[in-house]
């Protein structure tokens, strides 16, 4: 956290350009690239809730962006991502006022941390100082967001998908708020192993059943469980946009990481 309250970033450089023209145009690029149906096609509805990943965008962007491509009218976003470096036991918000990326600063949203907290976060940056899992969702946001719009960093840790699915529906009660859960999938497996994991994990999210997602199936395991056990209760469907690993992306084919984008 630098001075001010505004935590500067950590993945620019490694999994994002840190040149403010360079992030610009590539995730611009990425979202372009998204393949649109052929022929005349109804508009479809604006997500309330996304599942992206986070690994760099040479290998996770062009995923993650089929998923960013469908965002329209959202003003506030709460990001859920797992804790890879900090041991953490339920959620945690940060305290400080904004987060920083090449792209500017965006602010964190004081309400939404206050209703966090009330529900039983805990306030603290520290789960959040060195961490990616959400910090790289924010170029994508700052490009189809509106200026101004805010966010809620939570770092998810071990809990019930329960829990993560009462805090989830305290703060996606607004009408202008997006929710997104970051998380890769499979890791350290030859592709075609990795593809048929990541099928099976994506059966699970799409039939809304928390209680199939292995430990081992996501890193972000415990927002993702969270998540589906929220579309589970209200009844949301969830749709498969894109399932692929690094090797689809041109990463070694002998030990991927898995990748899914799907929507509420």
């Amino acid at each position: 956290m630098t001075s001010g309250g505004v935590r500067a970033p950590v993945a620019a450089g490694s999994f994002y350009p840190d040149d403010p023209a360079t992030l610009r145009a590539s995730v611009d690029g990425l979202l372009a690239g998204v393949e649109r149906p052929a022929g005349p096609t109804p508009e479809p509805k604006a997500p309330m809730a996304l599942i992206v990943p986070h690994a760099g965008y040479r290998y996770s962007g062009p995923v993650a962006a089929t998923a960013y491509a469908l965002v329209r009218v959202a003003r506030r976003a709460v990001v859920l991502g797992p804790s890879h470096f900090v041991p953490l036991g339920g959620c945690a918000v940060p305290a400080g006022d904004a987060w920083a990326t090449p792209l500017g600063e965006v602010p964190i949203d004081p309400d939404l941390r206050d209703a966090a907290a009330a529900a039983g976060a805990r306030v603290d940056d520290v789960p959040h100082l060195g961490e990616h899992a959400i910090e790289v969702q924010l170029p994508f946001l700052q490009r189809v967001m509106p200026e101004g719009f805010s966010v809620l960093p939570v770092g998810v840790g071990v809990g019930a998908a329960s829990d993560v699915a009462d805090l989830i529906e305290i703060l996606s009660d607004p009408p202008d708020l997006l929710v997104v859960v970051s998380t890769d999938l499979s890791h350290h497996h030859d592709a075609e192993t990795a593809r048929q994991l990541d099928r099976r994990t994506a059966d699970a999210v799409v039939a809304r059943d928390p209680t199939a997602i292995g430990p081992f199936d996501a890193c972000g395991v415990f927002p993702l469980r969270g998540i589906v056990e929220h579309a589970r209760r209200r009844d949301l469907p969830i749709q498969l946009l894109d399932l692929r690993n690094s090797a689809d992306t041109g990463g070694d084919p002998s030990n991927v990481v898995g990748y899914g984008a799907f929507r509420l």
